[in-house]
C-alpha cells in the first residue's frame, strides 16, 4: 500500500470510529485537546496522524477502544503505518532493529528470496 492510500485508510478508520461514538469533529477535538482543522485533515487522508504515542492512546481510548484489545492495537499500528514509520513494538526490540538496515539494503538493491522473506518473519514473530 502506498502512503498515500494508508493515509486515507488510516483516516477512513478514524472517521467511522468517531461517527459511531456519535461525536462531532469539534465535540472530539476538545475530548483530545487536538486543532479541529488537522482532525479533519487526518480523516480526508491529507496529513498523517501525530507520531506522539501518549497523544494516540488517548485517542483510542477516547474512541472507545480498550487498551490491550485487538482493536486498539490495530489502531495504533496502522496510526504508525500512516505516519510512515517503524510500529513503536518493533522498534522496542533491538535485535530486529539492528537487523533492518540491512533488510532494507536487501530489498534495495535485489528481490528478497522466500526464505529471507520468510526468515524475517519469524524474527518479527518471535519478537
Amino acid at each position: 500500500m502506498k502512503t498515500g492510500e494508508n493515509l486515507k485508510s488510516f483516516g477512513k478508520l478514524l472517521y467511522e470510529l468517531r461517527i459511531n461514538r456519535e461525536f462531532t469533529l469539534r465535540e472530539m477535538c476538545r475530548k483530545v485537546n487536538y486543532d479541529p482543522s488537522n482532525w479533519s485533515k487526518i480523516e480526508r487522508g491529507k496529513i498523517a496522524p501525530p507520531s506522539d504515542k501518549k497523544a494516540l492512546e488517548l485517542w483510542a481510548k477516547t474512541l472507545g477502544l480498550k487498551k490491550g484489545s485487538k482493536e486498539f492495537d490495530s489502531f495504533i499500528y496502522q496510526a504508525n503505518v500512516a505516519q510512515g514509520i517503524i510500529p513503536f513494538e518493533i522498534m522496542e526490540e533491538r535485535e530486529l532493529v539492528a537487523a533492518l538496515p540491512a533488510f532494507f539494503r536487501t530489498l534495495k538493491n535485489r528481490k528478497p528470496t522466500k526464505e529471507e522473506i520468510d526468515n524475517m518473519i519469524n524474527l518479527i514473530k518471535n519478537a
